[in-house]
């Protein structure tokens, strides 16, 4: 009987022990990736320059969904893209979303944007971002377009990358989800 005890009462605390793992625990308000996203700063903190020199961030738009829409003169499903970012931001400019259109293709592309914006009118604030973001938005993938979605809290509801009729709901999808964050 003593040997069975030996045997009985660590094999209890192992198998007796072996319970379901309980749910993950944050130990930071940073995570390392959002959506595939490696996070190397703070989101809020991450600044673009608009057309008029002003420097704008995330802070500035406290409260309202973003979609920040990376694009160039040169991409195609870019210009394919941008109707249906000018038909969003006429449907919910009310409802609180703010897109701002950062090219992304580099000093070289911004002469040919006035050109390009006569051909493909943009009606939503055209910008520049800052190298933190753009190594942070490409730091895996370098295709565009690429289209950031963030909700009323701050937080990316969904990277895309290019533009399909597929991804065209899915872009819809996140809006949707965005804007009824609180």
């Amino acid at each position: 009987m003593r040997r069975f005890a030996v045997f009985l009462i660590p094999a209890a605390f192992l198998f007796g022990s072996c319970r379901p793992a309980a749910a993950p625990v944050s130990i930071s308000n940073r995570p390392a990736t959002v959506n595939d996203l490696p996070v190397k700063k703070p989101l809020q903190e991450f600044t673009w320059t608009r057309a008029d020199g002003k420097e704008t961030s995330l802070k500035d738009l406290r409260g309202k969904a973003v979609i920040l829409d990376f694009w160039a003169t040169y991409c195609p499903p870019c210009r394919d893209e941008i109707p249906h970012l000018n038909a969003l931001q006429a449907k919910y400019s009310e409802s609180g979303l703010t897109i701002v259109g950062l090219n992304s293709g580099g000093p070289e592309d911004r002469p040919k944007i006035p050109a390009f914006l006569k051909e493909t009118p943009i009606e939503y604030d055209i910008a520049f971002p800052d190298d933190g973001l753009i190594s942070t938005v490409f730091d895996s993938d370098d295709r565009i377009p690429q289209t950031v979605v963030i909700n009323r809290k701050g937080q990316i509801v969904k990277k895309i990358v290019g533009f399909s009729d597929q991804i065209k709901m899915e872009l819809d999808a996140a809006v949707q989800a965005a804007l009824s964050s609180n």
